[in-house]
């Protein structure tokens, strides 16, 4: 099966666009380049499965904490640690940019992922130190197939300047390809379950082209500057009522991801292609036809009162001079959260009922592998853990009455977050429940 490049025209090939439409990009057929992935005929479907698989949520820390001292040091220990714990699927940043070849086809083995600041870090790498993306995949890969362990694929599209590789759809194409290539090759994609192309889209992931293409289409200025040109109406930069994105802005990002989708798909049609949502996301203002599975990421926090009350949605909550407010606010937290606790309930039951009946209306699974309580959590002696547990424990009942496929317990399943990872007992307790695929 060839390996050779996609020919890499350039995502905006005229500035001319017609009234209430985006800058259409080059869309190449994958096909004609010969990166054609070979049909398993033995995938477990996702959308077939009898019970929702328990799924833990380890971003990219599994490779920039893999070194001495890291809390993913030993990767035998920890998915062992996660089995034990009642978890039976990942997912994880495969690092696409940093696994394909380079715009002049180089492979690059090793990178160095640089850390400035020294105040703790909740995901990734807690001290500059080097990886080896390729060789390190397929090692963790393997490892997880051999313990029966189904993967999610995904990418924050963080770390090093390789991210600059990445300039148009192509691009985008290119390397997801290649990474999925890479791991065929080398026989691991029976227990790949999806491929979510870009974490949280279209706001928080690392792919800084596409940012700019956003920024560019929501600032009127900015775009005619760039595209002297261009004949654009001046009604496609209002903002949409729901999402705040300018009509240019929503045509690009859904061309994006559909085109990037129909892509792969052609080339890996037993494989489901998406982006996960960010909680914000209005799945309304969302075309997903072109998807194979569904991922919002919901939490409480992101109830508009309860984070006005609290500062919860952000680091608000433990932004202060002096930690001793930690435990002060941490105390508001826990008081909203016990007044309030049934109306927050139906609200989070009112959009994970939402996801589910797009899913349907699709005939696509739903799922969601980031949430429950909170997006931003800390280890300090004045707060615990009890909030982001007794948001799992109502949100996962909730989300297996509806039918999810994929479920979070929260998006703390690492071992670095000690005070909730060494509590065995609730993570199998809640897991059991979730492969089960039933209530308290």
């Amino acid at each position: 099966m060839s390996n050779s490049n996609f020919n890499r025209r350039n995502f905006i090939k005229s500035a001319s666009i017609a009234a209430g439409t985006a800058m259409l990009p080059v869309s190449l057929s994958a096909n004609e380049e010969g990166l054609i992935g070979k049909p398993n005929k033995t995938r477990t479907s996702l959308i077939q499965m009898k019970n929702p698989l328990a799924i833990a949520m380890w971003d990219y820390s599994w490779m920039l904490r893999h070194h001495q001292f890291g809390d993913f040091e030993d990767w035998d220990l920890v998915l062992d640690g996660m089995i034990e714990r009642g978890y039976n699927a990942l997912r994880i940043d495969c690092f696409p940019h940093l696994i394909a070849a380079d715009r002049q086809g180089n492979i690059q083995d090793e990178f160095l992922h640089v850390r400035e600041a020294h105040k703790p870090a909740y995901w990734g790498n807690q001290f500059t130190m080097r990886s080896n993306p390729r060789k390190d995949l397929i090692e963790f890969l393997t490892k997880c197939k051999e313990r029966g362990i189904y993967i999610g694929l995904s990418t924050w599209f963080m770390g090093t300047d390789r991210v600059n590789d990445t300039e148009s759809i192509a691009d985008f194409v290119r390397v997801w390809n290649e990474t999925l290539q890479f791991i065929a090759d080398n026989d691991l994609m029976q227990d790949i379950i999806y491929v979510d192309l870009l974490n949280e889209y279209p706001l928080w992931h690392g792919l800084e082209w596409f940012k700019k293409e956003m920024n560019q289409r929501g600032n009127e200025k900015l775009f005619k500057e760039n595209n002297p040109d261009a004949n654009v109406p001046d009604e496609v930069f209002e903002k949409r009522k729901n999402g705040g994105y300018t009509k240019l802005q929503a045509k690009f990002f859904q061309r994006f991801i559909n085109t990037s989708i129909k892509e792969l798909s052609s080339n890996w049609p037993d494989i489901p292609f998406f982006a996960s949502f960010p909680g914000a996301a209005d799945l309304d203002s969302v075309d997903v036809s072109n998807f194979g599975a569904i991922d919002p990421h919901y939490w409480f926090s992101h109830h508009a009162d309860f984070n006005k009350k609290t500062g919860l949605a952000g680091l608000n909550l433990f932004r202060s001079e002096k930690q001793s407010h930690f435990e002060e606010n941490y105390k508001k937290v826990l008081k909203y959260w016990g007044d309030n606790k049934q109306e927050l309930s139906d609200w989070m039951e009112g959009r994970i009922q939402k996801a589910a009946a797009l899913g349907k209306k699709h005939n696509i699974s739903v799922g969601n592998t980031e949430g429950w309580g909170a997006v931003f959590w800390q280890e300090h002696p004045f707060v615990d853990w009890e909030f982001i547990k007794e948001a799992a424990d109502i949100s996962v009942d909730l989300a297996v009455k509806h039918g999810y496929k994929f479920i979070c317990t929260s998006n703390f399943t690492h071992p670095q977050f000690k005070g909730i990872w060494r509590d065995v007992e609730w993570h199998q307790h809640i897991t059991k429940r979730i492969k089960a695929g039933k209530n308290k």
